[in-house]
C-alpha cells in the first residue's frame, strides 16, 4: 500500500493545468478571480480523469478480496519465509473481538497460511479505503458548484455593462435565466416522477440522487450529440492533414470566411469608438454620470482617451442644455465596447494563427518536389542556437515532408479504430451475458492476470480520448461564434470560463458512462456481488427514477450511431451549404470561390511583409551609412556637400536603385498573350486599402508593438475602406465553423 503515485498524478495533473492556463490564457491581463476559478474547474476535471483509473484498480483488488473471502479487517504485518529463502511479508486479518494475540492461536496460525496462498495482488497504487471517498467528496461537488453556479454567473459577469456589483449580478442572473431553465426542467420532471409513486419516500438523500440524475443526464444528452461528430472527424482530420494541399485549401477557404468577420468586426468597434467619443463630448467633468463614462473609456484605446481629453473643456460654461444620455444608454453602451472589444480580439488571433498556418503550409508545399532535401522557409522562422544545430533545414525537410504526413496517417488509422470500440460498446455495453463491450472484454483480461498497470493506462488513454473528442467538437462547431481557444496568451476570459464549464459538466457524466462501458456500474451492468468504485458511490445511482436508470443512460448513447453516420458523409454540413451558409465541401462552386479569394489574400499579405521587412532593411542600410538622418549629419537636398564620401545626389540615386529593385521584384511579368490594355485592367483589378486600413485602426487602438496584426482589407469587403463583393455571400450564422 502506497500514496506515492497517488501524490505523483495530483503533482502532475496541478501542473498540467497550470501549463495549460498559461499557454493559453494572459495572466498578467485577464481577473485573478478568472484565473482562479478555471485553473481550480480545469484541475479538478483533468484529476477526475487521472485518478479514476486508480480507482479501477483498487476496486478490482477489493472485488478480489471478497470473491476469495478475505475480509478487510484491520491487519497486522508478519513475515513467512518461502521457497527461495527470502521473507514474503503478508497482511493477517484480526479480529477486533479477539484480545488474545493472533500469532500465538492456531486461529492466528490458520489466518498466516491463509494471507501466504492469498491470490489478491495488491496494486502498487492502492491507498486506504478512506482516501479516495473524501478525494471524490471535494472534487466532484465542487465542480458541480463551479458549472451550475458560480462559472456561468462568472461569464455573464464579466460581459455585462452595469456599473455596480449588485448591477452586474442581477443582470448576470437574467441572461442565466434560460439556461437554469433547463437544469430545473429536468429536476422537476424527476421529483414529480418521484412524488406521484407510493412507493418512494422523498428525503435528503433522495433529492441528491435527483439533482445528481439532471445534471447527469444534461450531461449525458450533450456528451452524445458531441461524441457523434468528434468520434467521426477527430481521426479525419487528422488523416487529411497529412494531406498537404487539402489542408492548405481549407486553410484558404477559412481566411476567406474570417476575412468577412474580421472586417465586420472591426467596423462595428470604429462604430462603437464613435460613438462613445460623441457621449464622452456630452457629458461634462461635473456631471453625475461623468464617473460612469470614464468607466467606458477605460475599455477604450489610449489614443481615443487622449483625443478625448484634449476635446473636453472643463472651463467652458454652456447655458444650453446638453442631450445627456441616461444610464441605460450607458450601460448598453457599455456592454457594446465590452462584446465589440472581445469580438475584435478574438477574430485578429484567429486571423493571426491562420495567416501562420497558410504561410507554413505554402512553404512545405513548395519544397515537397525539392531534389536537395533542404527545406526552404520564405518567413525566415527563426530558432534557438541549440536547436538550429539540431533541427537543421535537412532534419526539417524529412520531418515534414516526409514522416510527419506518414505518422499522421498511422495516427489516424489507430484513432479511428479506437472510435470503432468506442461505438461498437456503447451499443452493446448493458448485454451482461455474453460480454460484447470491447473495453469490458479487455480490461477483465488484465484483472484477471493482475495487471494493474495496464487497467490504468488503457483507462486513462480511453478516457482521455472520450474527452478529446468530446471537447474538440465543442470548438469546431464553434457555437454563436462565441468562443475560441489559441495559444500564445490569445484567449480571452469569456472562453476560459466557458472551457472550464465545459469541463466539469461533461466530464462526470463521461467517467459514469465509461465505468459502465467496463462494467464496473453494477446498476448497468448486474453481475452478482459486484464491487463498486468509490466513484460511483459517491455519486449514487439512479434507481430513484427508473426511466432513467433502466432506459435513456442505456439506450439513449446508441445514437451515436446515427451522429456518427451523417458525420462521415458530411449531412450537416451539406444541409447547410444549401441553406446558404458557407461550408468547406470539395465539389462545390462557392467552396472553390473561397478558396481562390483565400488565397489572394494571402498572397497580398505576404507581399505586405515583404515590402515592409525590405522597407526596414533599407532603413538600417541607411543608418549604417548616414547615421541617425540629422541635420548635423545628412546635409540638405541640393547643397551638394558630400560627407563620408556620399553626396545628396548620390543618396539619391541609391534610393532610387532600391526602390526600382524593389519594384522590380513585386512586379508580375507579363505573358506574350497579353496586351497593354489587359494589363492595365489586371493591375487596376485588385484594389488593396490596406495601408488606410491599417492607419484608422491602429488610431483607434494606438500603438501596441505586442499586438501586431494583419490589417489588411479583404478582397471584395463592403465597407469604408474598401470595395463592393462582386457576388453575394449568404448570412452569417451560428453554425460558421471557422
Amino acid at each position: 500500500m502506497s500514496a506515492g503515485p497517488l501524490v505523483v498524478e495530483i503533482i502532475c495533473t496541478c501542473c498540467l493545468a497550470a501549463f495549460l492556463l498559461h499557454r493559453y490564457g494572459d495572466l498578467r491581463k485577464q481577473h485573478v478571480l478568472v484565473t482562479l476559478a478555471t485553473f481550480v474547474a480545469w484541475y479538478f476535471s483533468f484529476m477526475i480523469i487521472f485518478v479514476l483509473p486508480l480507482d479501477v484498480s483498487s476496486t478490482f483488488y477489493r472485488q478480489c478480496l471478497r470473491d476469495n473471502k478475505f475480509p478487510q479487517l484491520p491487519t497486522t504485518t508478519a513475515r513467512s519465509p518461502n521457497s527461495s529463502g527470502t521473507d514474503n511479508v503478508t497482511e493477517i486479518p484480526i479480529s477486533p473481538d479477539d484480545n488474545s494475540t493472533a500469532l500465538d492461536t492456531p486461529a492466528g496460525a490458520q489466518a498466516l497460511h491463509l494471507s501466504v496462498i492469498n491470490p489478491c495482488q495488491q496494486p502498487v497504487s492502492h491507498v486506504p479505503d478512506n482516501v479516495l471517498p473524501a478525494l471524490w467528496h471535494v472534487v466532484y461537488w465542487t465542480s458541480q458548484f463551479l458549472t451550475w453556479l458560480l462559472l456561468p454567473m462568472m461569464q455573464s459577469y464579466s460581459t455585462a455593462g452595469d456599473f455596480s456589483v449588485a448591477g452586474k449580478i442581477k443582470t448576470a442572473i437574467i441572461e442565466n435565466i434560460i439556461y437554469y431553465a433547463t437544469y430545473l426542467l429536468i429536476f422537476g420532471v424527476c421529483l414529480i416522477y418521484v412524488a406521484v409513486r407510493p412507493d418512494l419516500h422523498i428525503d435528503a438523500e433522495k433529492l441528491k440522487v435527483i439533482g445528481v440524475t439532471a445534471s447527469n443526464t444534461w450531461g449525458l444528452f450533450l456528451l452524445v450529440l458531441l461524441l457523434g461528430y468528434g468520434l467521426v472527424e477527430v481521426p479525419r482530420t487528422i488523416w487529411n492533414s497529412g494531406k498537404t494541399v487539402y489542408t492548405l485549401q481549407r486553410t484558404q477557404f477559412k481566411i476567406a470566411k474570417l476575412s468577412t468577420e474580421k472586417t465586420e468586426a472591426e467596423e462595428n468597434l470604429e462604430d462603437v469608438l464613435d460613438e462613445i467619443k460623441q457621449v464622452s463630448e456630452k457629458i461634462r467633468y461635473n456631471h453625475p454620470l461623468r464617473k460612469h463614462m470614464d468607466t467606458i473609456l477605460l475599455k477604450c484605446p489610449e489614443s481615443l482617451r487622449q483625443n478625448v481629453r484634449s476635446n473636453n473643456d472643463d472651463y467652458e460654461d454652456y447655458n444650453k442644455p446638453q442631450d445627456v444620455p441616461s444610464e441605460k444608454t450607458l450601460v448598453r453602451l457599455h456592454k457594446r465596447v465590452i462584446q465589440a472589444t472581445q469580438t475584435n480580439h478574438r477574430t485578429q488571433a484567429q486571423w493571426n494563427n491562420l495567416m501562420s498556418k497558410a504561410y507554413e503550409l505554402e512553404d512545405i508545399s513548395n519544397n515537397e518536389g525539392k531534389t536537395d532535401h533542404v527545406f526552404h522557409s520564405s518567413h525566415g522562422q527563426k530558432t534557438s542556437s541549440l536547436l538550429s544545430s539540431l533541427y537543421t533545414p535537412t532534419v526539417e525537410w524529412y520531418w515534414k515532408c516526409l514522416l510527419r504526413p506518414w505518422f499522421r496517417r498511422i495516427l489516424a488509422v489507430l484513432l479511428t479504430i479506437l472510435s470503432f470500440m468506442v461505438v461498437w460498446s456503447e451499443c452493446l455495453f448493458f448485454i451482461k451475458e455474453p460480454v460484447l463491450s470491447l473495453f469490458a472484454v479487455f480490461i477483465d483480461l488484465a484483472k484477471q492476470n493482475y495487471d494493474y498497470v495496464y487497467i490504468e493506462l488503457a483507462s486513462i488513454i480511453t478516457i482521455a480520448y472520450l474527452c478529446f473528442c468530446a471537447y474538440y467538437s465543442v470548438f469546431q462547431i464553434r457555437i454563436l461564434n462565441f468562443y475560441y481557444i489559441a495559444p500564445h496568451h490569445q484567449t480571452d476570459e469569456y472562453s476560459l470560463v466557458f472551457t472550464g464549464m465545459m469541463l466539469c459538466r461533461l466530464t462526470p457524466p463521461l467517467c459514469l458512462n465509461f465505468l459502465g462501458l467496463i462494467h464496473l456500474d453494477s446498476h448497468i451492468t448486474y453481475r452478482g456481488n459486484l464491487e463498486e468504485t468509490s466513484y460511483t458511490e459517491i455519486m449514487g445511482h439512479m434507481d430513484v427514477i427508473s426511466f432513467v436508470s433502466d432506459g435513456f443512460n442505456i439506450y439513449f448513447p446508441i445514437a451515436i450511431v446515427l451522429l456518427c453516420i451523417c458525420t462521415y458523409f458530411s449531412l450537416g454540413s451539406r444541409i447547410l451549404q444549401f441553406l446558404g451558409f458557407s461550408q468547406f465541401i470539395g465539389d462545390d462552386d462557392m467552396t472553390q470561390e473561397f478558396v481562390d479569394e483565400g488565397r489572394e489574400i494571402i498572397r497580398r499579405e505576404r507581399r505586405r511583409i515583404e515590402r515592409k521587412a525590405e522597407g526596414e532593411a533599407r532603413r538600417r542600410q541607411w543608418t549604417e551609412k548616414f547615421g541617425d538622418g540629422s541635420n548635423d549629419r545628412v546635409p540638405p537636398r541640393g547643397n551638394g556637400v558630400e560627407q563620408d564620401g556620399y553626396s545628396r545626389r548620390d543618396l539619391d540615386v541609391e534610393m532610387l536603385h532600391l526602390d526600382l529593385d524593389l519594384e522590380a521584384k513585386h512586379t508580375v511579368p507579363r505573358s506574350p498573350d497579353e496586351n497593354d490594355r489587359t494589363e492595365l485592367l489586371r493591375q487596376a483589378e485588385p484594389i488593396d486599402y490596406t495601408g488606410e486600413t491599417t492607419d484608422v485602426l491602429d488610431d483607434w487602438r494606438g500603438h501596441d508593438p505586442t499586438q501586431q496584426s494583419y490589417q489588411s482589407q479583404p478582397v471584395g469587403h463592403s465597407s469604408r475602406f474598401g470595395t463592393q463583393r462582386s457576388f453575394s455571400r449568404p448570412p452569417k450564422g451560428i453554425f460558421d465553423d471557422v
